[in-house]
């Protein structure tokens, strides 16, 4: 078998922040309260199995994702009831919803009805309610609400285990989250059947909010430690420097050549790029760090490599690392230079980087 070369791209990850950062969060919330990991889109590029070990080692109650097949790779790690799939399901994924075993959401009486054929006789599927109180996205309606679940509830192969709403600007309006709490706990209080947990809070609104905790709140961005400054960032993105090019005054680096060198200059060329996450949008934006010392990032980012200007330091050779996350460079930080948010920087790390784990 050929010997692998040396990773040139590495995502690092703290899980004693991922564990910290929870306990923070239930610093802050009654000790009542349940906290759900979410740990969608692998961990929010962290690595969902890894985060989720070291998030239920600190007292997390459940897991949340997004899809089934993502459910399926973190079974056993918590009873099926307290594995969420907080994705939109149709009635065609039924069939795999009750061999699944897990908890699912159901948001329209199709899916409800469904459910309840798919499940076999004798066995009973663990569902939450999704209603939409104004994020206008997934859930039923405010009025369809109190006969869905008793639907649900009244059915012998379905189990309510619990009814939930999302926010949608706990981070930006706090008028219209309140609203929104407002509108969710008043349904609650019209079911005829016990809602089991009741759960709106997501990360911003247990933190910023957390008198809307309920009995369960979600913990997303805050477990990787993002968005809010008592929290320690559990990810370092880091990639090798592959060349140093010296380069005459008048040159210019990268497609479109978008950056012409002003004076003879020195060029980092960085073994990643939008394939494995680096935004395009990141393109002569921001910086990295080299040995210690921020670097601007130059020219376009490509599909594979990147660059930056090191010119002055004579030290910089090949096989040195770039950080691109961390050493001061914060997910949010590169967010604001790709024009987007710290979700989508860390959920864009591609499958290309390796991950490492450290306690």
């Amino acid at each position: 078998m050929a010997e692998l070369p040396p990773a040139q791209r590495v995502a690092s990850v703290d899980l004693g922040a991922i564990a910290a950062n929870l306990r923070t969060v239930r610093s802050r919330l009654k000790p009542t309260t349940r906290c759900i990991a979410v740990v969608k889109a692998d961990g929010y590029g962290h690595g969902a199995a890894p985060v989720a070990r070291a998030a239920l080692a600190a007292g997390a109650w459940g897991l949340a994702v997004s899809t089934l097949p993502e459910a399926l790779e973190l079974r056993g790690l918590v009873p099926p009831e307290r594995l969420l799939v907080l994705g939109g399901l149709t009635a065609d994924d039924a069939p795999a919803a009750a061999s699944a075993g897990c908890s699912v959401a159901c948001h329209s009486w199709e899916l409800a009805n469904a459910l309840e054929r798919a499940v076999p006789a004798g066995s009973r599927l663990s569902v939450q309610l999704k209603v939409d109180t104004g994020m206008s996205r997934l859930g039923c309606s405010l009025a369809e609400a109190p006969q869905l679940a008793s639907r649900i509830a009244g059915s012998d192969r379905l189990a309510l285990g619990g009814v939930y709403t999302h926010f949608a600007a706990s981070d930006s309006d706090a008028a219209f989250t309140r609203e929104q709490y407002g509108r969710f706990v008043s349904v609650v209080e019209q079911l005829q059947v016990e809602p089991g947990l009741r759960h709106a809070a997501n990360s911003c609104a247990a933190l910023r909010h957390p008198e809307l905790q309920l009995d369960a709140v979600r913990i997303g961005i805050a477990l990787y430690g993002c968005e809010w400054p008592s929290l320690r960032p559990a990810l370092t993105l880091q990639a090798r420097v592959t060349q140093v090019r010296e380069i005459p005054a008048g040159s210019t680096v990268g497609y479109d050549r978008t950056w012409r060198a002003e004076r003879s200059s020195r060029v980092a060329v960085i073994a990643a790029g939008y394939a494995d996450g680096v935004m395009r949008a990141r393109s002569g934006r921001g910086d990295v760090v080299i040995r210690g010392q921020r670097r601007p990032v130059i020219g376009r980012i490509s599909m594979d490599q990147m660059t930056a200007d090191v010119t002055g330091d004579e030290e910089v050779r090949a096989g040195d690392w770039a950080t691109l996350i961390g050493e001061g460079i914060s997910a949010e930080e590169v967010a604001g230079h790709a024009g987007t948010n710290s979700y989508e920087v860390l959920t864009s790390i591609g499958r290309r980087v390796s991950r490492r784990y450290q306690e």
